[in-house]
Order: C-alpha cells, then sequence, then structure tokens
C-alpha cells in the first residue's frame, strides 16, 4: 500500500512540474530534479514488475501503456528491461511454492508482448523473439507475433525465421487459428517495411509457411488472408 501511495505522489508530482515547466516552453532540456523524479519512478514500477504479485504487474502495464499511448517514454531503455520481464513471467522465470507453479500469468505476458511491439526498437524485437519462442500459450505467440510485425526489423532474416519456426511447432491437427492470423499479418507487415526480404530463399521460406497456412485446417478467414499475404510477397520479387 505505501509503495502504491508513493508512486502515486511522484506521478502526480511530475505532472504538476510538467504543467508548470510548460509555460516555460516544452523543448528546454530537463532539470536534475526531473531527470531523478522520472528514474524513481522506474525504479518503484520495476520493483512491482519484480514482485510475485499479479495485480501490481497489471497496474504496472496500465502505466506504461498510458506512457506509451501519451509518447511520454524518453527513455526506453529502462522500460524495455519492465516488459522483457514481465513478458516472460512464468516461462523463463519460474517461481514455486511445494513444487507449484504460482506466477504463471499468461495475461501479463501478452500485454508486455504487445506494449513491447508499441515501444519499438532493437531491443524489443530481441525480447519478442525469445517471447515467441519460449512461451507455451497461443495466445501469448499470437501476440509477439503481431508485434514483431509492427516493429519490422528483420536482419539476416531473423525475425521471419523465428515467426515461421512458431508455426512450424504447432500441431497440424489443433493448429491455432489467432496465431496463424497473427503470423500472416506479421509477415505482410515486415515484408511492406522492408520491400520485401533480402534473400529469395528467406521470401521461400515465408511463402512456404502462409501455403501451410492456405492448405491447413484453418477456419475460411485465416486462409483466406494467407492467400492475400502470398500476393503481398508477390510485389515484392
Amino acid at each position: 500500500m505505501k509503495r502504491t501511495v508513493l508512486l502515486t505522489f511522484l506521478i502526480v508530482a511530475g505532472l504538476g512540474a510538467a504543467s508548470l515547466l510548460g509555460a516555460q516552453g516544452r523543448n528546454r532540456e530537463p532539470t536534475v530534479e526531473e531527470l531523478y523524479l522520472r528514474d524513481i519512478e522506474y525504479q518503484i514500477r520495476r520493483e512491482q514488475a519484480y514482485s510475485d504479485d499479479r495485480e501490481l504487474k497489471m497496474l504496472v502495464l496500465d502505466e506504461l501503456e498510458a506512457m506509451i499511448e501519451k509518447g511520454e517514454v524518453d527513455e526506453p531503455d529502462k522500460v524495455q528491461p519492465i516488459l522483457e520481464f514481465l513478458g516472460m513471467e512464468g516461462t523463463a522465470r519460474r517461481v514455486k511454492e511445494s513444487n507449484r507453479l504460482v506466477n504463471y500469468f499468461p495475461e501479463v505476458r501478452r500485454r508486455a508482448a504487445n506494449l513491447l511491439g508499441r515501444l519499438g526498437g532493437e531491443k524489443a524485437k530481441n525480447s519478442l523473439i525469445t517471447i515467441l519462442i519460449v512461451d507455451e500459450e497461443p495466445m501469448v505467440k499470437a501476440e509477439a507475433a503481431y508485434a514483431l510485425g509492427v516493429i519490422g526489423l528483420n536482419d539476416s532474416n531473423e525475425t521471419v525465421k523465428a515467426i515461421v519456426y512458431t508455426l512450424e511447432q504447432q500441431d497440424p491437427t489443433m493448429p491455432d487459428n489467432n496465431l496463424a492470423y497473427a503470423v500472416c499479418l506479421a509477415l505482410e507487415k515486415i515484408a511492406e517495411r522492408n520491400n520485401g526480404f533480402e534473400e529469395a530463399t528467406d521470401t521461400a521460406e515465408a511463402a512456404r509457411a502462409l501455403v501451410r497456412i492456405a492448405q491447413g485446417n484453418y477456419i475460411r478467414t485465416v486462409r483466406r488472408k494467407a492467400v492475400d499475404t502470398l500476393d503481398v510477397l508477390k510485389r515484392y520479387q
């Protein structure tokens, strides 16, 4: 409770200071006091994220989402590690009590993946690739795949390889429609962002995944999206 009250006080104080300083001009460099205040806020959020309490984690995600939406993330390198940590809660980081996993929070991981995509950047992309590969929840994988498409980075085709690999690990008799649709969207966004793929073999790899979806045991909407995405790839051949 004390930690939450302190965080609220700091945020209110920060907003009040920002309002007063706005009258003096918004393009000036932040003062040492302002930088210190921001650092304290990030430290508190990090401690809340690292706790074992699901509600505190969700609160941190709410706050970071609001910051990202308002364009108030002036230090992405302090936000990305928090989101990466939350994106691996219960997978790469496991807490057990009496041999029972107690920190398995798929919704926390899904939201963290979404925000990493909106945060963007090389480090966020690397975090998402790890989440995509290690997570077992289709909804988290789908969010991570889509977020990678939003970022659009694909050096050495590593992002597409991770996405295709994830699709190939699915049981073909019980495929997940949301994940397949997210894969289509991600491949489409990456191709459009980069004017296609670096090598013809990279395009072929992506195309094989899309054909697999188009011919797979998916609902019609998903199969149709795979065909449409194949048409997008053809534009860059």
